[in-house]
């Protein structure tokens, strides 16, 4: 297997991850075992996974409230998420968090944020900390389509440029936001065209081709490192599922969810690896039994993990140093 074969394979397995990994929270949630919103990212793998393949250890990410395949793609461990998913001490938000405030330091990952375009400010003021100090680190901001139509975007996007900040701004459209129709709720629908006002390269990615992302990605990073300034890209996307489980998807036709689903990112790669003859059945379906299994795992650490002791609800109201 070359190198570019081996890559490909690791894409394609880090988006199986992720589904493989959301399919299992949807009969979780369905049990109950899951409680709150469940914000599925299903469809929309090839985004994550490939802006990540961009970004250094030290860079920063801020995500959204569908922020599962995030932080998986980041290198947040699967047992860790579950175990936040179910509520317990040993989650990476210790439990508190949930499905949409996912946190962690070590990867410098800065959520999960449940307000529709609260992370972009929060990405401004990283990357604005990072100039200050001198950091050579680049933060990368994802949000949704609908974001675009929030005030902190245009203020965020104004800042960003006029400051010169490293930030990669990644707006996913998945065309509707939470239930409206893109050309309903903006007048202008080339979202690229819309953030190129604000004088910053801008440009749209088909994001259903994880590789088409990754060499986008790239070639953002690549420039904001060079001290570009900001970097936006418009990754246009669709999830297979519906807003959030409490949602009855009545603002688009099962009709046009088939068709999306003919360009499955996951599907797509694993075709064009087996025509290449880097990947057949065998090792496709080896793949997904040992992403089955690592689910499987991070499944069994949750249901044998702890739920925060009352005594503990007043602590983290304030910082605490935390000893080794």
């Amino acid at each position: 297997m070359t190198p570019d074969s081996e890559q490909q394979v690791h894409l394609l397995r880090e988006m199986l991850r992720i589904r493989r990994f959301e399919e299992r929270c949807v009969e979780l949630y369905s049990a109950t075992k899951i409680r709150g919103f469940l914000h599925l990212y299903i469809g929309e793998e090839a985004s994550a996974v490939g802006i990540m393949q961009a970004l250094d250890p030290d860079d920063a990410v801020v995500a959204t409230y569908r922020e599962h395949g995030h932080a998986l793609a980041r290198g947040i461990p699967a047992r860790a998420l579950m175990a936040e998913m179910f509520g317990k001490a040993e989650g990476v938000s210790r439990g508190r968090g949930g499905s949409m405030h996912l946190f962690d330091a070590k990867t410098n990952f800065y959520g999960g944020n449940a307000i529709v375009g609260g992370g972009l400010p929060v990405a401004v003021g990283l990357a604005l900390g990072d100039k200050m100090q001198g950091r050579p680190r680049v933060t990368a901001c994802f949000f949704g389509e609908g974001a675009m139509a929030e005030g902190e975007f245009h203020e965020s996007m104004n800042l960003a440029a006029l400051w010169d900040l490293p930030v990669l701004f990644c707006c996913e459209n998945n065309l509707y936001a939470m239930g409206t129709a893109l050309d309903r709720s903006h007048a202008e629908t080339n979202l690229a065209v819309r953030a190129a006002s604000y004088e910053m390269p801008a440009w749209t990615v088909d994001g259903m081709d994880v590789n088409a992302v990754e060499d986008a990605a790239q070639r953002a990073a690549t420039a904001i490192r060079a001290g570009a300034g900001p970097c936006f890209l418009e990754i246009k996307t669709y999830r297979f599922r519906a807003h959030s489980m409490y949602d009855p998807e009545l603002y688009r036709s099962r009709e046009e969810v088939e068709r999306w689903k003919e360009r499955d990112p996951i599907a797509v790669l694993s075709t064009a690896l087996k025509e290449a003859g880097a990947l057949d059945d065998a090792a496709f379906e080896n793949m997904d039994a040992e992403v089955v299994s690592e689910v499987d795992d991070a499944v069994a650490f949750a249901e044998a993990a702890t739920l925060e002791p009352l005594t503990d609800l007043e602590r983290w109201v304030y910082s605490e140093v935390v000893t080794p």
